[in-house]
């Protein structure tokens, strides 16, 4: 056999080789590569997420209490003002009038004090993971966590 005719046999081997494509193996090791990474990569989304939904409730909470006491201010009522009328009498946007939760915020007045909070994941009033207007940093990274 001549050297061209070796170099020709190579040339041809290297060239059904490439041809050849994946075999389903080599697909499921990409397959269980990607899942890893995407169950390493929601680890470390997850709570990040959880934080920025219980400071969004804050942000939210905050804008509540600035438009009942505009409201009060406005209207001088003694009554305290609910995130309803607020909304109907234009001092809150009708979109921001629920928690990241989707549930309403709640107005609560007391000895002249206005504060706005939400129910927080749980929905329920009174329980840990409730979110006032003036939550700390401290206790946004606690409700988190739960």
């Amino acid at each position: 056999m001549s050297l061209s005719t070796v170099r020709m046999l190579q040339a041809k081997s290297r060239a059904k080789r490439a041809r050849r494509g994946v075999t389903l193996v080599e697909v499921l090791i990409v397959v269980a590569i990607m899942a890893v990474i995407a169950g390493g990569a929601t680890l470390l989304v997850f709570p990040a997420f959880k934080k920025s939904r219980v400071e969004a409730a804050k942000v939210g909470a905050e804008s509540v209490r600035q438009a009942a006491e505009l409201y009060q201010a406005e209207a001088d009522a003694g009554e305290c003002p609910q995130v309803k009328e607020l909304a109907d009498a234009k001092k809150l946007d009708s979109k921001k009038t629920d928690d990241p939760w989707g549930k309403p915020y709640k107005v609560v007045c007391d000895e002249g004090d206005i504060h706005a909070f939400s129910f927080g994941a749980d929905g329920q009033e009174g329980t840990p993971d409730d979110v006032r207007d003036d939550t700390s940093k401290t206790e946004i990274k606690k409700i988190a966590e739960m």
